[in-house]
């Protein structure tokens, strides 16, 4: 079962295809249970192989809470027909999606599997109130000194925000444009819960939520289920199709505090996870040879300092960047074509799966009509963290021709 190596010496594992149900607030008595058996369906049917060519199951959820269903792997493979292959669930909060793929792409890589069902889940937005799932979305951070003292995501992600504009001179015009980007985008995907039309005004004008963020700088929270199939090359089935490699991935983490860290606007631990995965990747000027990304926007201003610490524009520069239309869907270098978390949707143990997925049919022509560029895409970029980035996991994809 030992894993091919391209020309340049790097065990890949093959992403062969996948599945989701669309991000809503799901009030037609469906739960979580239904819509993980129509992703893990439509994701076999897309891979091309059969139940019987699983080796092991990787499920990502962010929290029991949500789903009111302690370990819910085994209740995952006896639904959809996988009894008895091994499963394992993975957490890491808004990275809980991209822990499970990479925990995928490890098994092959370790060669303890072959062919690897990544299926990730939540169900934030139908079980509990918003007020309950905010509250719980604290206790992500530091429970004992932030959650349980009041401290919201929102907050503390504004407090990052806000050093970055000290800092730089990033300014609330540039948050919005990242709004009425992502918004925009998701107007062309049908998967997606927040579509819209919006100016740069309306989003200033939405609700202050927390200085400097607005109502329309927030994510949406989302219910939905997303899975994948990797594969060890040697073992694919006949397709036509493009093949698509997950040629790198990394991860690191940081002090949960900000007030621990030395510069509370930087992403470090992105800027480590990044590193890790463009150097098993060989990719040297992520600038110049990324070519599409999914970046984790829970916040307008996190897509800003995504871009920076991924290495796709200079650090400071990120709100000029995105205020330029760098990172439009007709820029350099198109980010979140998605609608990202601000226009698809948050639901932190799919999104990691989802951003994959998306990008997959990204350089494989098969996205969306009307949101799938006209140029010519090689190399995407799957980026995902839990916490004000205290832990980030990236993955740079390959079209392999």
């Amino acid at each position: 079962m030992a894993a091919q190596e391209d020309d340049s010496g790097l065990t890949r594992a093959l992403l062969l295809g996948g599945g989701a149900v669309p991000l809503r607030r799901y009030d037609d008595g469906s739960s979580w249970r239904d819509w993980v058996r129509i992703a893990s369906t439509d994701a076999l049917a897309d891979a091309g192989v059969e139940a019987h060519d699983i080796d092991a199951v990787i499920v990502a959820s962010e929290s029991d809470f949500f789903s009111l269903q302690v370990a819910p792997g085994s209740v995952i493979v006896d639904d959809i027909g996988l009894v008895p292959c091994p499963v394992m669930r993975v957490e890491s909060g808004g990275a809980s999606g991209a822990a499970a793929l990479r925990t995928g792409f490890m098994q092959i890589a370790a060669r303890q599997a072959r062919t690897v069902l990544v299926i990730g889940f939540e169900q934030t937005a139908s079980r509990l109130s918003s007020d309950e799932v905010r509250m719980i979305y604290g206790l992500s951070f530091d429970a004992d000194l932030e959650g349980m003292a009041g401290a919201t995501a929102v907050n503390l992600y504004a407090l990052s925000i806000q050093e970055h504009m000290q800092q730089f001179g990033t300014t609330a015009e540039q948050l919005a444009q990242v709004s009425v980007k992502n918004h925009a985008n998701a107007g062309h995907n049908p998967w997606a819960h927040r579509p819209m039309a919006l100016t740069i005004e309306q989003v200033l004008a939405s609700p202050m939520v927390s200085t400097p963020y607005h109502l329309l700088d927030c994510s949406t929270i989302s219910d939905a289920a997303a899975a994948v199939v990797l594969s060890d090359p040697q073992y694919v089935p006949a397709s036509s199709r493009p093949r698509v490699c997950i040629a790198g991935s990394g991860c690191a983490s940081d002090y949960v505090r900000l007030g621990d860290r030395s510069a509370r606007y930087r992403f470090t631990a992105k800027v480590q996870s990044s590193q890790a995965a463009y150097a098993m990747a060989g990719i040297t000027d992520p600038a110049s040879e990324i070519d599409v990304a999914e970046i984790y926007d829970a916040f307008s201003g996190a897509e800003i300092q995504g871009v920076e610490a991924l290495g796709l524009c200079a650090e400071g520069r990120g709100g000029v960047a995105c205020g330029d239309g760098e990172f439009a869907a007709d820029g350099r270098l198109p980010v979140n074509l998605s609608g990202g978390l601000i226009g698809q949707g948050g639901a932190p143990g799919a999104t990691g799966v989802l951003q994959a997925l998306t990008i997959q049919r990204l350089l494989t022509g098969r996205y969306w009509p009307e949101a799938q560029p006209a140029r010519d895409l090689r190399v995407g970029l799957a980026d995902a963290h839990g916490g004000i980035c205290a832990v980030s996991i990236t993955h740079v994809l390959r079209r392999l021709d």
